[in-house]
C-alpha cells in the first residue's frame, strides 16, 4: 500500500488549504473503495473525502488513481493510493495487513468494482469470461469480507457496501453471466448480514440504477450517454450507508 502523495513527489505535509475537512458525515472516518480510478468508484471516493474520510483507492489503472487523488488533494482531502488487481487475492491479503499495521481499523469497505462479460446467449459464453465475471464480481469481494471483517469489527461502527445492479432479480435474456454474478453477490451479502448480526457492522448492497459509466457504455454503446444520471447523482445513498447513523442492514437498497 502506498501514499499517493509520496510516489508523486507532493509536499511532506499539506498547507493549511489543503487540509482534510474538518467536518463533515464522515469525517475521521477509513473507507476502502474497490474500482476507485473512475465511474461510480471514482465519484464515491472523492465525495467520502469531502465527508471528511482518509479514503483508500484500489484499482488497477494507476493513472486513473493518480487523477482521482489530483481531484481529492486539490478540494483539501486526503487519499491512500494502492494499485492492485482484486483477482491477484493475494495482494488482498497484503493490503489488509497493511491497513491493518497502518490504521488498526477500516470503518467503511465499498465492494464497487465489476466486471460486465459478455452479453450472450448462456450457452456461447466464453469459459474464460465467465470466470472472469465470477471471480470479479463474486469471489474477489467473498475475498475482501474475508480479508477485512476483523478490520471492521475494530471499528466502532464498521460498515460494508456491495454495489449489486436490477439484473440480479428478474429474468434478462443475454445478460446470464453478470446476472447470475450479482445474484450470487446478493446472496452472499445477505448471509454475510446474517452472520454478524449481533456486532456493530452494517451491511447492505446498493443499486446505483442507471448511470453514465463505462460499463453502461459497453453495455449500450448507442444510448447517448448525456441523457444519463452522472455517477456524482448516487453519492447521497453511499454517504448515508457509510454513516454511524445508518441502521440498514442485510437490505439492498436502490438510490433511484
Amino acid at each position: 500500500m502506498a501514499d499517493g502523495r509520496a510516489k508523486r513527489s507532493r509536499p511532506a505535509a499539506p498547507s493549511p488549504a489543503q487540509s482534510a475537512p474538518a467536518a463533515g458525515q464522515l469525517a475521521g472516518r477509513i473507507a476502502l473503495i474497490t474500482g476507485a480510478s473512475r465511474g461510480i468508484g471514482a465519484a464515491v471516493a472523492k465525495r467520502f473525502a469531502g465527508e471528511g474520510a482518509h479514503v483508500i483507492l484500489a484499482a488497477r489503472t494507476v493513472g486513473g488513481l493518480e487523477e482521482v487523488d489530483d481531484a481529492i488533494q486539490a478540494a483539501g482531502g486526503q487519499a491512500t493510493l494502492v494499485p492492485v488487481d482484486i483477482t491477484d487475492f493475494a495482494k488482498i491479503d497484503q493490503m489488509g495487513a497493511a491497513i491493518a499495521q497502518r490504521f488498526g481499523r477500516l470503518d467503511i469497505l465499498v465492494g464497487n468494482a465489476g466486471a460486465l462479460g459478455q452479453l450472450t446467449p448462456v450457452g456461447h459464453i466464453d469459459p474464460d469470461d465467465w470466470d472472469d465475471v465470477m471471480r470479479v464480481n463474486v469471489t474477489a469481494n467473498w475475498r475482501l469480507i474475508r480479508c477485512f471483517d476483523p478490520l471492521l469489527r475494530r471499528s466502532e461502527a464498521g460498515r460494508a457496501i456491495f454495489v449489486t445492479s436490477g439484473v440480479a432479480n428478474g429474468v434478462f435474456p443475454y445478460w446470464g453471466a453478470y446476472a447470475t454474478s450479482k445474484a450470487a453477490l446478493e446472496m452472499l451479502a445477505k448471509v454475510y448480514a446474517g452472520e454478524i448480526a449481533k456486532t456493530k457492522v452494517r451491511v447492505n448492497l446498493l443499486d446505483p440504477g442507471i448511470v453514465r459509466t463505462g460499463m453502461r457504455a459497453k453495455a449500450f454503446p448507442g444510448e447517448d450517454p448525456a441523457k444519463l444520471a452522472a455517477p456524482e447523482s448516487v453519492t447521497d445513498a453511499f454517504v448515508h450507508l457509510a454513516s454511524v447513523e445508518c441502521t440498514f442492514h442485510g437490505q439492498v437498497i436502490r438510490a433511484y
